[in-house]
């Protein structure tokens, strides 16, 4: 059956209308989805019963179910969530301070081939609805108490967001809504490898959110080996994209940086990063690299990380060194997925842990 997260305010009152039902009742039933949490139609308990067995004639409020609920220490929580169909994807809430942010994922796998990443080791099987997305977003809120609520939403967990943009923008305009989950387009980030045309799409429509661009290289041929999808682009268009982002958003650019040892870490490609950077009001985000099994990529060593942060600080690069969170669950986009196909040991078989860990987001507060 179809999804009520697939109608947006002005669609559930049409609907609504031609059920002979007041449009006043569209804003009950958002308000229950949204910000009370309801687990079904019936516990709806101010709508007539007989709207409530209408509901749950038309549609469903869940169109996955959980299929592995993992907690950390730390305070990390990670969802496996499976369709109908089989395919599974993850979703991420992140417990720092104050903050709640959650890390959603905006397709089932990934077609941009960066080397180091599981989530697109078996490329993209396809995008996710809207409705999807969105169900990401309701089903974290729900692991909080209810005096707690969502603060920071992350477009980062498996998937390219701008390979599925129309999708993405709808259901973030959910979440930014009075009427949806209310975060501030501040609090919102996008993560993206840079896709041009997307990207300018997204500067003329709608560029109230943060953007990241993951780099994870400073030249187009080490880049291109890292991130296959770069020998099509080129880190020159990104990077023009990125400031024309910039210069319609007004907002600080990150700039996202995989260290993996003995490929990118070493004190020229740091040169070469801080040149790339200059000029530019952005914040480096420099991501230490933690092995995935199966894979020949290297932690750098306590030396070439310092080293490499020495370069960027005496060219007064703004940069940060992200702390992990999650990582005792498979915290990273794609690690869970693939440990429940059996492509990867799960947690507690092996030490590895990530490739580009969950951490504090890049988002304001």
């Amino acid at each position: 059956m179809r999804s009520l997260l697939e109608l947006d305010e002005s669609q559930l009152v049409a609907w609504l209308q031609e059920q002979g039902e007041p449009r006043y009742r569209a804003a009950q039933i958002r308000r229950w989805v949204f910000e009370r949490r309801a687990e079904d139609f019936e516990s709806m308990n101010d709508l007539p019963k007989s709207l409530r067995a209408r509901l749950a004639e038309h549609f469903v409020l869940w169109q996955g179910e959980i299929d592995v609920h993992s907690r950390a220490t730390d305070g990390t929580e990670k969802l496996l969530l499976k369709w109908p169909s089989g395919a599974k994807i993850e979703c991420v809430l992140i417990r720092e301070g104050d903050r709640r942010t959650i890390c959603i994922s905006s397709q089932v796998g990934c077609a941009m081939g960066c080397v180091f990443c599981a989530s697109g080791l078996d490329g993209v099987e396809r995008n996710l609805s809207h409705a999807e997305i969105v169900e990401q977003m309701l089903r974290l809120q729900r692991l909080l108490p209810a005096d707690e609520r969502l603060s920071h939403i992350v477009v980062m967990g498996m998937g390219e967001p701008l390979a599925n943009l129309d999708n993405v923008l709808v259901a973030l305009r959910e979440a930014n809504a009075k009427t949806g989950l209310d975060i501030s387009a501040r609090r919102i980030t996008i993560s993206t490898v840079g896709l041009p045309p997307a990207l300018r799409r997204l500067t003329q429509e709608e560029p109230r959110y943060h953007l990241a661009v993951s780099l994870h290289a400073p030249n187009d041929a080490l880049r291109s080996e890292i991130v296959p999808v770069n020998r099509k682009i080129g880190i020159e268009a990104v990077m023009e994209a990125a400031d024309e982002y910039f210069e319609a958003s007004g907002r600080r650019l990150t700039f996202e940086y995989v260290l993996l040892g003995q490929l990118n870490d070493s004190p020229q490609h740091a040169r070469e990063l801080a040149a790339l950077l200059r000029g530019r009001t952005a914040l480096l985000n420099v991501i230490p690299y933690n092995p995935v099994a199966g894979l020949p990529y290297k932690t750098p060593s306590p030396e070439a990380i310092d080293r490499f942060r020495g370069e960027l600080e005496q060219r007064g690069i703004n940069v940060q060194f992200r702390q992990r969170k999650g990582d005792e669950i498979n915290a990273a986009c794609g690690q869970l997925r693939r440990a429940t196909q059996g492509t990867i040991p799960s947690k507690g078989t092996v030490p590895s842990k990530s490739t580009v860990p969950l951490s504090r987001p890049t988002t304001e507060s």
